[in-house]
């Protein structure tokens, strides 16, 4: 009886006990890993990883799953930049033209998966290579930064306002861990406690049964589709602000760990289902991982086995329940 309620509680704690135990791990090998300011250096590396993981939960919600967050965080980032530098337009316009270009992915994303039923991983790959080819295309293959070749072009520059987004804070705490803790604590109220997330959840478990209670199970996988996009593009618009340029494929070594992070959530507390608190916990122990080896000068290059290794047994813990009788 003991060991059943180990193995038990293993599998609904175990995601968040490998958790625990890297951060106890990198503490006690590191003085200056539990301190405020590396802390904090954390939230912020891993917060457009959340934006990204939290678009990825949302087509999961729905039973979807967009894999092309990535390209949209690029394509945002080239957008952004090109709005400030190509032409010259203020924070209004900056903002909102990544943003619209999100809705419009989002929107393709939902053509090709909900009304041509494509199967939803294939149709967001497609969109995946579509949309990087069209940032790339845009911006010659070549990234968008202040001084860049004009041409005997006028450029302007990375406003104030803009770069505050991802480099400014308030309180001594950076703005992009804010922006990241109140869109997940908005997207957390909205799914658990709202009847539309609720509604989102069930499309997702059982659509035929969704169909049934009158639900318009196109129109939430769409909405699904189009908020990942947003999500993505709010990534990329902090990226951009964050490193001063609009950089080429910038969000595609992105995407795997925002599917890790979408994904250790969905194993979180043995639910079986996609979490925004588990998401970002998720991420957490993505950039844990990341900023502990580090500090530890494991070198990159062997930095993703590990990281690999450690996301394994956290999704084992979760997703491999003993067989009855055994």
């Amino acid at each position: 009886m003991r060991i059943h309620r180990l193995s038990q509680w293993l599998y609904r704690y175990g995601a968040v006990l490998t958790i625990g135990a890297v951060i106890a791990f990198f503490s006690i090998v590191n003085e200056h890993f539990f301190t405020y300011g590396n802390l904090t250096d954390i939230l912020k590396s891993i917060s457009i990883v959340t934006f990204l993981a939290l678009g990825v939960t949302f087509s999961l919600v729905v039973d979807g799953f967009d894999v092309s967050v990535g390209s949209t965080a690029s394509l945002a980032t080239i957008a952004a930049a090109s709005m400030l530098v190509l032409h010259r337009q203020e924070l209004l316009v900056a903002l909102l033209v990544p943003l619209l270009c999100g809705v419009a992915v989002g929107l393709l994303n939902a053509f090709l998966a909900v009304k041509l039923r494509l199967p939803d991983l294939l149709a967001t790959l497609a969109v995946m290579y579509v949309v990087n080819g069209i940032h790339l295309t845009y911006a010659k293959g070549y990234s968008i930064y202040e001084g860049m070749p004009a041409e005997g072009r006028q450029l302007g520059i990375f406003i104030p306002s803009f770069k505050m987004i991802g480099q400014g804070e308030w309180l001594g705490i950076p703005i992009p861990v804010l922006l990241m803790l109140a869109l997940v604590a908005l997207s957390h109220v909205f799914l658990e406690h709202t009847t539309f997330g609720r509604r989102m959840y069930m499309v997702g478990g059982n659509p035929e049964a969704a169909n049934l209670f009158g639900i318009p199970v196109a129109r939430y996988r769409v909405f699904a589709y189009v908020v990942s996009g947003l999500l993505a593009s709010v990534g990329g618009i902090v990226l951009a602000s964050r490193i001063g340029m609009g950089q080429v494929s910038a969000g595609a070594p992105l995407l795997m760990d925002a599917v890790a992070a979408a994904y250790i959530g969905y194993a979180l507390f043995g639910e079986k289902r996609p979490s925004v608190i588990g998401t970002l916990l998720g991420s957490i122990l993505i950039g844990v991982l990341l900023n502990g080896l580090t500090m530890m000068n494991v070198p990159y290059y062997a930095q993703d086995m590990i990281k690999g290794g450690i996301l394994t047994v956290a999704l084992a813990f979760s997703f491999l329940r003993k067989e009855p009788g055994h």
